[in-house]
């Protein structure tokens, strides 16, 4: 049996990480994130947000603006779970809904589109044919030493629907996370992963290349469809498997040119020119970051680990969770959500404006050697805006020189 390597494929390093996210970060990931959604559905439609949920490096980012370890595999668990606490109380009002989780969850999945179904219309057969056997072939057919122990189901009120899902290797600690859109796939057996996203681990056998045919004949039965068009652009990235944020892991003329936007400049001009009252050049920051998570295009992702200088991260890296901030965000964008659906668009046209800003700066922004000074302003300066991590909270540095992180 020949063994094929993946081709042309997006992988990274995400290393396994164990442990549960904080409820003080939870509560808080689970009320952004839905706003976030929220947000893209209503300015780009559900497709939109299935296919950037698709998309691996935007989902990473989306994940680092939500405060978790920028790099690991706790991104995925932690950002589902967070998004089906918010997402399915509101399926009448957005359209979008998940299935799953991790572990037991995982297998509640058939179940759980059988009940959606019950209530919608939706063809609940074939939503379920189409998650077992996207769980088969991430578990069987790529037999690349990777166990599922993840899948989530996000399906729309129209039927469209997206999997996210990740295995574990034990033995190298690593993991990869597996990405399908339904729009996106014209086979289950030939090249059908929107994204796969994991550490490269070498030589591994892999059935759904489309130079397989011969071998899976005699081993599925599916092959009955017609041969999958790969996507046009398959996307690359390695993520490191060091901790803390470093100057190469960030595109620094884009992070510069959103610093230069929050603090070069007076609040008041933004109180004017963008209608947010009462929010200071932190708080403008995580929104300019969280501005582009929402209407930023697939490149503008190219380095997830910027958007940990919206809210930091759980562990301290780069920085602390600055949880007033945070809530600050939250605010924003949920009163301006809120005043859309009335008809009243300004704020969300601030918040729009605020990414189209950062980029017009980008242009001429020229990056300086102080990468590493920010992220020691942003420790020093942590206790002013509720920093918290998992080992507790920020207390003020005992002098001006000195960095105290818990």
């Amino acid at each position: 049996m020949p063994k094929l390597y993946f081709d042309n494929q997006r992988y990274a390093d995400l290393p396994l990480h164990y442990g549960k996210v904080p409820p003080w970060l939870a509560e808080r990931m689970s009320k952004l994130g839905g706003a976030i959604i929220e947000s893209v559905a209503m300015e780009y439609g559900k497709s939109e947000v299935l296919s950037r949920m698709s998309d691996p490096m935007w989902f990473q980012a989306l994940g680092c603006v939500l405060g978790m370890d920028w790099h690991s595999s706790g991104i995925t668990t932690s950002v589902m779970g967070a998004l089906k606490k918010a997402l399915n109380p509101k399926f009448s009002e957005i359209g979008i809904y998940i299935c799953g989780g991790k572990g037991n969850h995982s297998r509640q999945t058939p179940s759980e589109l059988l009940s959606l179904a019950e209530r919608t219309g939706l063809n609940g057969t074939e939503l379920v044919k189409n998650s077992r056997l996207s769980a088969k072939v991430d578990n069987n057919a790529i037999q690349d030493g990777f166990q599922i122990y993840l899948h989530t189901f996000m399906v729309s009120n129209e039927g469209e629907w997206a999997v996210i899902q990740q295995g574990m290797n034990d033995e190298s600690g690593m993991a990869r996370r597996y990405h399908w859109h339904s729009k996106q796939l014209t086979s289950f057996v030939e090249e059908p992963h929107s994204f796969i996203y994991g550490a490269n681990q070498g030589e591994i056998l892999n059935l759904t290349d489309k130079n397989a045919v011969h071998t899976k004949t005699g081993l599925l039965e599916l092959v009955k469809e017609s041969p999958s068009v790969i996507l046009p652009e398959i996307r690359k990235i390695v993520m490191p498997s060091h901790h803390d944020v470093k100057e190469k892991d960030v595109d620094l003329k884009r992070l510069g040119s959103v610093l230069a936007l929050a603090h070069e400049r007076q609040v008041s001009d933004f109180e004017s020119l963008l209608l947010l009252e009462g929010v200071g050049p932190r708080a403008i920051q995580s929104l300019t970051l969280v501005s582009e998570i929402i209407h930023g295009t697939p490149s503008r992702f190219t380095d997830p680990a910027r958007f940990s200088f919206a809210h930091g991260g759980k562990d301290g890296h780069p920085f602390p969770v600055p949880t007033k901030t945070y809530d600050q965000t939250i605010d924003v964008l949920r009163n301006a959500l809120e005043k859309a659906k009335l008809g009243i668009t300004d704020k969300n046209e601030a918040i729009k404006n605020l990414t189209l800003a950062a980029q017009a700066i980008e242009k001429n922004f020229m990056p300086n050697a102080n990468f590493y000074k920010v992220i020691e302003q942003e420790r020093r300066d942590s206790y002013k805006y509720g920093g918290r991590t998992v080992f507790g909270k920020t207390k003020p540095p005992k002098n001006v020189g000195q960095l105290s992180l818990f």
